[in-house]
């Protein structure tokens, strides 16, 4: 049976003209002449593009190989066009092909387009988010079926009836319960997104740095002592310019998402003379023997993992650029809760 595929294409070339679907990755060769293998073709990417991201080769192997061997002709293409956010709908008609003389976007698909200026309010809100995937080619399958009545019926009628029966059916309000995004949903994977690239993406002297910037974001004059053989103290804040009028904050930090326990704690406590202040950050959590030690000293303060994505996300703005690049997020307004 046909498939049904949806493609984010950011060229400006003109696909409906040309009768083709594109991607890009022009450094890589004709896909018929190399290993289509995914661990090939990854090292391939690897060594072809060695500033991409470590995380992004096995998407892009994964896209380069279904383009070349899993699209077939009679195969349904739904192109989003983010310029003008309407769709195009085309058939394949010949498989890949390797366009030499072409300026841009060389891995092409041959296409009959069938539709084109489609408007996205022809279909349900749960349709568009299966197409609004992130990433570059992708097999529809949740919805397909809309984008298929359309086609086949050129009546935005035939889809919201089909609509309106499938929003009737047990399992599918069960599946679109799953699917669709909310608020809280999209709360929960960037607080995760956001420990993920505390954790993985940064080394342990990077987190010190980083704990030094969050300081700076909420106030204080920070900056880190030597990094190995500090006495227990990672990064020194105060408020004044020059560190000379208490309180100077002491700073441990655990680049870690362990359970930190009382001895951990007492080192630090151990280097405050009178009039300093300790502060302990950590990835992780504290044991209850930590925390009793927070709650008899007046001089202490633990923050847990939690507390340190609370502080990301209410100082971002004041980030700088290397830790922006770090933890890539942006504003938005997303839905409270699915109807």
């Amino acid at each position: 049976m046909p498939s049904t595929w949806g493609i984010h294409n950011d060229t400006t070339l003109d696909l409906i003209a040309g009768g083709f679907v594109s991607i890009g990755w022009n450094l890589i060769p004709d896909l018929r002449t190399i290993s289509l293998d995914r661990s090939d073709l990854k090292a391939l990417l690897r060594e072809t593009y060695p500033e991409a991201k470590e995380g992004a080769l096995p998407i892009w192997a994964g896209i380069l190989h279904r383009f070349a061997q899993e699209i077939s002709p009679g195969d349904l293409i739904v192109a989003p066009r983010k310029a003008d956010r309407t769709l195009a709908f085309g058939e394949v008609t010949t498989g890949y092909y390797w366009d030499a003389s072409a300026s841009d976007h060389k891995h092409r698909v041959g296409v009959r387009w069938i539709k084109d200026a489609v408007p996205r309010s022809v279909f349900s809100k749960d349709a568009l988010y299966e197409i609004g995937s992130a990433v570059t080619l992708f097999r529809v399958k949740n919805y397909e079926d809309e984008f298929r009545t359309f086609v086949a019926s050129d009546s935005a009628e035939a889809v919201q009836q089909l609509v309106t029966r499938q929003s009737e059916e047990p399992e599918r309000a069960v599946r679109r319960a799953d699917d669709i995004p909310d608020a809280d949903r999209i709360q929960n994977y960037t607080r995760d997104f956001i420990a993920d690239r505390i954790l993985r993406g940064m080394s342990h002297q990077d987190f010190e740095e980083f704990v030094a910037e969050l300081l700076r974001a909420v106030g204080y004059q920070a900056r880190t002592t030597q990094y190995s053989n500090d006495g227990g103290v990672d990064v020194i804040a105060h408020r004044d310019p020059f560190g000379l009028e208490p309180p100077v904050i002491k700073v441990q930090c655990k680049h870690l998402t362990g359970t930190i326990g009382s001895p951990e704690v007492n080192q630090l406590t151990g280097t405050l003379a009178r009039g300093e202040l300790g502060l302990f950050v950590s990835l992780g959590s504290y044991s209850r023997e930590a925390k009793a030690l927070e709650r008899n000293r007046q001089d202490l303060r633990l923050i847990d993992g939690d507390e340190v994505i609370d502080l990301v996300l209410a100082h971002y703005e004041k980030f700088a650029n290397r830790w922006r690049s770090t933890i890539p997020l942006r504003n938005v307004y997303v839905v409270d809760q699915f109807e």
